[in-house]
């Protein structure tokens, strides 16, 4: 790195390091404003009291005018401070910064339950190694994963998204590789499959128990979910086999659903948040459609069963919601609500959902099959839905400011 002679140079960091206390970053600029400098960047971090903070500063004139940056005189201002808070200062001079390499910058998510020290350094040595810098990196929650946020430059999305999705499972946490800048600006949509996502349960399957055949069918419908059959064939063998049951015992199966932990939390939050939220089910509407509205969901769409006479025929009416109509009430729904599909987020766990994960800017396999997991953006392996939070890049702080400011409780975390 060149410096200029006579203790100049192009660009200056400034960072400081100790106790944290108010005022440190006011009484670092009010010193540094008796100087001719323009601040480029600045970053700041706490970590369990103690305060790193990083100043870049440039000198203030126009760019590419050969101005540079007194060190000398900056420098004694820095250390005074230093001083007088008590702190440790480093003095970086360097060339003039180029914005290039923050151009793409991507945001690297990582969820552990835990999150030990050997998987984030397997993760950070394939950044490195693919090329990426890592900017900052930031805790976003500690409960009921631990969640941190890595900002990284000069690597590749699709390259670095690979890679660290098979690091990951080997390390077993989970990682989700986005462009930053995007998630926060407008609406989003989040569709969600229903059944062994949104809750614990397959409704099939409950209602097989009512008719005496469940064993049967959930063997056909693990076959289904693992891809190894057509789903709409499976969907019309599994439900000819609920012929004559009552249709009262759709209500009674609907008081048996067990949400997925940390359900409630997610639709909660988003929904304060101003993103829409649908759910595509290749379940029965009879079921879907008053979960979606017991949880304030926008948009559900299930499968139709056929009813005469007060019992089930064992016919289902209309399409049949498999993995391309799943996609496509995305897209549909997407459209309504005015969303970009980039800005669209999909959460399943079976080969049902595969078409859905790939159309949407961002697909999460949920404690997923193999064959979803290896095809989705990224999974989450943790029990809980609201990590999906976290991927989004809502924050712990967040999700209880939007329980506080609403008079929910939110759990508090498990004595550790």
């Amino acid at each position: 790195m060149r410096i200029d002679p006579g203790g100049t140079a192009r660009t200056l960091l400034i960072t400081l390091t100790g106790p944290d206390r108010p005022g440190v970053t006011a009484t670092l600029t009010a010193a540094l404003a008796n100087h001719d400098l323009l601040i480029l960047d600045v970053e700041q971090v706490v970590i369990r009291s103690r305060l790193t903070l990083g100043v870049l500063l440039g000198p203030l004139h126009e760019r590419g005018s050969g101005a540079v940056i007194d060190v000398e005189g900056a420098s004694v201002t820095a250390h005074a401070v230093a001083a007088e808070l008590e702190m440790a200062v480093e003095i970086t001079p360097g060339a003039e910064e180029h914005d290039d390499r923050r151009r793409g910058r991507l945001l690297v998510t990582v969820l552990g339950h835990p999150l030990l020290p050997a998987a984030l350094s397997g993760l950070t040595r394939t950044i490195s190694a693919l090329g990426g810098n890592i900017d900052r990196i930031v805790r976003t929650a500690s409960y009921p994963v631990t969640a941190i946020e890595l900002s990284v430059s000069g690597a590749d999305q699709q390259q670095l998204r690979t890679a660290l999705a098979a690091e990951s499972a080997a390390l077993g946490v989970d990682v989700a590789v986005q462009r930053a800048g995007l998630r926060g600006r407008g609406t989003h949509l989040v569709v969600m499959d229903v059944d062994s996502t949104l809750i614990q349960d397959e409704v099939i399957e409950l209602l097989a128990r009512h008719a005496g055949c469940e064993d049967e069918v959930r063997n056909v419908t693990e076959r289904a979910m693992r891809g190894e059959l057509d789903f709409a064939q499976s969907l019309h063998t599994r439900v000819a086999l609920l012929e004559g049951l009552p249709a009262s015992v759709l209500t009674d199966v609907y008081r048996e659903l067990r949400l997925t932990p940390g359900a409630r939390t997610l639709v909660r939050t988003l929904k304060r948040l101003g993103f829409r939220i649908a759910v595509v089910s290749g379940g029965f509407s009879a079921v879907v459609d008053p979960l979606a509205e017991d949880l304030g969901i926008d948009h559900s769409r299930a499968n139709v069963l056929e009813i005469v006479d007060g019992a089930l025929t064992g016919r289902v009416i209309g399409r049949v919601i498999d993995r391309a109509a799943k996609a496509a009430a995305l897209i549909e729904f997407a459209h309504v609500e005015g969303v970009p599909l980039d800005r669209t987020v999909a959460i399943g766990d079976g080969a049902n959902d595969l078409d859905m994960l790939a159309v949407a800017g961002l697909g999460i396999a949920f404690n997923a099959k193999p064959v979803v997991r290896a095809q989705a953006d990224t999974g989450i392996t943790a029990p809980f839905l609201d990590p999906v939070l976290y991927l989004l890049g809502i924050t712990r702080e967040e999700i209880e400011q939007a329980d506080a400011e609403a008079g929910t409780p939110t759990p508090a975390p498990p004595v550790r």
